[in-house]
C-alpha cells in the first residue's frame, strides 16, 4: 500500500519570502487578446455583499462588438469616440487594440488607439457590489491638434429593465428604477437577492457633457451609436431587440501632448435601502465611493491581498498566465460575512449570478480552498469554519451551507450531505497555513462528521457505504451519469467514489489526531482505513476487466437488472489510486488502462466515462467531460505510486484546455471538452481555480515531501 507522503511547512516559508520577491506580476502586463487572462471582475471581499452585487467580464476579444464591461444582468459599459462623421466604436474598427497593464479579480487598466496618435487609458474598477468607476484619460501623441466626441455610453440587454430615464441636477448625472427577476431556483429556494433597485449614473471630468441620449431617441450621432449597440446586442443574442440605456456626449480639443480626463460612476441600490438623512438624494450618497477615491491606492491594496501567493519560476508563458488568474477566480468568489455566516464564505460565480451557483458552500466546490489557502490562509479556513458553524451536534454537516440557505433535502428519511472530502480539505489546508487552532477545530468537527456519515451510510451495515438521502446531489455526480441513468439509482450501489473517499476521509484524520498527539485515536482511524481499502479490493475490484466498479449492495456482484450492467467504466474507477487503495500490482493495471487513448487517456485529460461507451458525449456532463478537479485527484494519485511522467502528462493535458479558453474567452468554465478545444456549461466557476496546484506540484523549488512540525 502506498504511503501519502505529508506537505511541509517550506510553503509558509515560501510564501513569506514572496512578500519581498519585487514587483506583482499581475501589475506589470503586455497583455494583448490572445494571451491567457482571466478578464472578469467583482469587487474585492472586503466591500462585497451578497443581496445586490454586480460583476462585469471585460469584453475586448469580439471584433464585431465594443470594447465594453458586459454582464449576464447588465448594465454595459463602453464608450465610443468621434472625429469628424466618423465613429469609431468596434474592437475590430480601432486603430489599435487593448493591451491590458494591471489587471487583478477587482481591477483593470487597459490603453488603446482608436485613432491614430489618440491615446485612450482605461481603469476600471469594482468598487464594491454596488457601484463601478471608469476613468478614462485621453492623450494626444501627435503634432497636431485633434477635435474628438468622446462618448460613455450605459446600456441594460433587457427590453423591460430600464422604466425610465430621470435626469438629475447638475446635468452630468441622472438614475433610473431596474428591475431584476430572480431565476426559479431562487425563488424557491428564498434566496434573497434584490429585484427592485434604483441605477446611477455620473459623469465627471474636465468637460460637462454637452448632450444626453437616452434610448437612442434624440441626435442623429447618438440615433447611428444606438442602432450599432442593437446590432450587437443582437449578435450576442441578448434577451430583447431593442435597449434602453444613456449615450452622454464630451467634445473636446486638445493640443498635441495635451491630456484630458474624465470618470463613469455607475451602481444600484435597492429601493429598500435608506437614504442619508437631512434631504440628501441619492446621488449625493454615491455609494460608499470616496469623494476623491485614489485608484492607484486600490492597486496597492490588491499587490499587498496577492502578496502570499508563491512566485513560480515560469518558463511558459500562458502557464504563468493561468497561475494568477486562478487566483483571481478564486478571490473574486469569496464573500465577507453575512447573515447566517459568522466567516467568509464563497459562492460558485459573481458574474454571471445564476441561481444554483449563488446559494452558497458544497464540500466538493470546497476542493479549491486547497488552493486558495496560499494566496489567504485565513480566508480558506473561515470558509471551512462556516461548515463547523452549520454541523449539527450528532455530525450532519448540510449539502449546502450559504448566508441565507441551509439546505438539507429530505429524502426517504434521510438529510443530503455532501461528497465526503471534508478531513481531506481540512488537512491540506493545514499543511499550508499551519495553524493549529484551527486543526483543533478541524478534527473535532470533522471527527463527528466521519462518524455520522458512515454510521448513515451503510444500510446493510457490511461496513462499505452507498450514496444516501438524495443520492446523486450527494454523489457530486448529479446529471448524466451512466450508471445511474442506465442502471438504477445511487443508494442501491457500493462504490469506489464514496468508499475511497472514506478511506481518504480516515486517513487524513489518523494524520490530524498523530499531529495533535492521540495517538491511540490516529491508530484507531488508520485502522479503519486499511479495513475499508480491503474490502474495496475485495469487493468492488473485477479481475477479469481490471478495474473497480459499484456493486449490487444486496449481493454484492456487479449485476443489477442484467447480467454485469454495473461494469461500465466510469471516473470513479481511478479514485482509489489517490486514495492509496489500491495495491502496486493494481495500480499498474489501473494506469494502463488509464492510458488506454481509446478509453481514457484522450487528449486533454481523463474523461468521466470511458469513451468506447455509448453514453459517452466528451462536452456532455458527467459522461465524458473532463472537470477539473477530479483531475487533479488523479494526478496526485499517479505522483503519489511514482508515476511522475504521467502525473505530467495528465496535468499538460488538463491545462491546455484551459489556457485555450482563457485566450480564446478570457474566462474558466465549470468543464472541459476530453477530446476537442471546447468548455462548458458554467464560466467563472470557483473550483477550476484548483489548476493551479498542478503548477505548484511540477515545480521542483517546492519541495512536497517531509514532516510537518506542531
Amino acid at each position: 500500500m502506498v504511503t501519502r507522503f505529508t506537505r511541509p511547512f517550506i510553503f509558509l516559508l515560501f510564501t513569506h519570502l514572496s512578500l519581498f520577491a519585487g514587483a506583482q506580476f499581475l501589475s506589470h502586463l503586455q497583455a494583448v487578446k490572445t494571451d491567457a487572462l482571466f478578464t472578469t471582475y467583482a469587487a474585492p471581499p472586503a466591500r462585497s455583499q451578497y443581496k445586490n452585487d454586480q460583476g462585469y467580464q471585460f469584453q475586448w476579444n469580439d471584433g464585431e462588438s465594443g470594447v465594453e464591461f458586459i454582464s449576464a444582468e447588465g448594465p454595459n459599459l463602453g464608450i465610443a469616440f468621434q472625429s469628424g462623421k466618423r465613429l469609431i466604436f468596434r474592437l475590430n474598427e480601432l486603430y489599435r487594440e487593448p493591451v491590458v497593464t494591471t489587471s487583478y479579480s477587482d481591477l483593470v487598466k487597459y490603453f488603446y488607439y482608436p485613432f491614430r496618435d489618440l491615446r485612450v487609458e482605461v481603469f476600471f474598477v469594482v468598487y464594491s457590489s454596488q457601484s463601478a468607476v471608469v476613468q478614462y484619460r485621453i492623450i494626444n501623441e501627435g503634432h497636431f491638434p485633434v477635435s474628438i466626441s468622446a462618448k460613455p455610453y450605459l446600456y441594460y440587454p433587457s427590453g423591460d429593465s430600464i422604466m425610465d430615464i430621470e435626469p438629475q441636477h447638475p446635468a452630468n448625472r441622472c438614475t433610473f428604477p431596474l428591475k431584476k427577476k430572480r431565476d426559479g431556483w431562487m425563488v424557491e429556494h428564498h434566496i434573497p437577492v434584490s429585484e427592485s433597485l434604483t441605477g446611477w449614473y455620473t459623469l465627471s471630468g474636465s468637460n460637462t457633457p454637452s448632450g444626453w441620449c437616452f434610448r437612442g431617441e434624440t441626435g442623429k450621432t447618438a440615433d447611428t451609436l444606438y442602432s450599432d449597440l442593437r446590432r450587437s446586442m443582437a449578435r450576442q443574442k441578448h434577451a430583447s431587440r431593442f435597449i434602453k440605456g444613456i449615450i452622454s456626449t464630451l467634445n473636446f480639443t486638445l493640443q498635441p501632448g495635451e491630456v484630458t480626463s474624465f470618470r463613469v460612476e455607475t451602481g444600484l441600490i435597492d429601493k429598500g435601502d435608506s437614504l442619508p438623512s437631512g434631504g440628501a438624494t441619492l446621488l449625493d450618497k454615491r455609494f460608499d465611493i470616496p469623494e476623491n477615491l485614489d485608484m492607484e491606492q486600490l492597486v496597492k491594496e490588491d499587490e499587498q491581498a496577492y502578496a502570499r501567493i508563491p512566485r513560480l519560476s515560469f518558463v511558459d508563458k500562458d502557464q504563468e498566465m493561468l497561475y494568477w488568474s486562478a487566483f483571481s477566480l478564486m478571490r473574486q468568489c469569496m464573500m465577507p460575512a453575512e447573515g447566517s455566516c459568522r466567516y467568509n464564505y464563497y459562492i460558485f460565480s459573481r458574474e454571471p449570478r445564476w441561481g444554483w451557483g449563488y446559494g452558497g458552500q458544497v464540500f466538493h466546490e470546497s476542493l479549491a480552498m486547497m488552493a486558495y489557502a496560499f494566496m489567504d490562509p485565513a480566508g480558506a479556513m473561515n470558509s471551512q469554519r462556516v461548515f463547523m458553524d452549520r454541523q449539527r451536534p450528532d455530525g450532519y454537516i448540510n449539502y449546502r451551507t450559504g448566508p441565507y440557505l441551509d439546505e438539507t433535502i429530505e429524502t426517504n428519511g434521510q438529510f443530503t450531505s455532501s461528497a465526503p472530502w471534508y478531513n481531506y480539505e481540512n488537512l491540506e489546508i493545514y499543511k499550508v497555513t499551519g495553524d493549529l487552532k484551527f486543526l483543533r477545530q478541524a478534527y473535532e468537527s470533522g471527527k463527528k462528521f466521519y462518524k455520522y456519515y458512515v454510521a448513515n451510510r451503510d444500510a446493510d451495515k457490511d461496513c462499505l457505504c452507498e450514496w444516501g438521502a438524495h443520492a446523486e446531489l450527494e454523489s457530486v455526480r448529479d446529471a448524466r451519469v451512466a450508471v445511474w441513468d442506465k442502471v438504477g439509482w445511487p443508494a442501491n450501489f457500493e462504490g469506489p467514489d464514496v468508499n475511497s473517499m472514506l478511506v481518504m476521509e480516515a486517513k487524513s484524520l489518523a494524520e490530524m489526531a498523530q499531529l495533535l498527539g492521540f495517538r491511540g485515536e490516529s491508530q484507531q482511524f488508520k485502522d479503519d482505513a486499511s479495513h475499508r481499502a480491503a474490502l474495496i479490493n475485495e469487493t468492488l475490484w473485477d479481475g477479469e476487466t481490471r478495474f473497480y466498479y459499484n456493486v449490487n449492495k444486496d449481493n454484492h456482484t456487479f449485476s443489477y437488472k442484467s447480467p454485469g450492467d454495473l461494469k461500465i467504466k466510469e471516473i470513479i474507477g481511478f479514485l482509489p489510486i489517490w486514495a492509496g487503495v489500491a495495491d502496486k500490482e493494481k495500480a499498474a493495471l489501473l494506469v494502463e488502462k488509464m492510458k488506454d487513448t481509446a478509453e481514457f487517456w484522450r487528449p486533454y485529460g481523463i474523461p468521466s466515462l470511458s469513451a468506447k461507451s455509448d453514453y459517452y458525449c466528451p462536452i456532455g456532463y458527467w459522461n465524458g467531460p473532463v472537470w477539473v478537479q477530479w483531475e487533479y485527484l488523479l494526478y496526485r494519485g499517479l505522483r503519489d505510486y511514482g508515476y511522475n511522467k504521467d502525473a505530467a502528462v495528465l496535468s499538460e493535458k488538463v491545462l491546455k484546455n484551459m489556457i485555450h479558453h482563457l485566450k480564446k474567452d478570457h474566462v474558466f468554465w465549470e468543464f472541459y471538452s476530453a477530446d476537442d478545444l471546447q468548455s462548458g456549461w458554467n464560466k467563472t466557476y470557483i473550483w477550476a481555480g484548483i489548476a493551479v496546484r498542478f503548477l505548484m506540484d511540477e515545480m521542483p523549488s517546492i519541495n512536497y515531501k517531509g514532516s510537518i512540525k506542531k
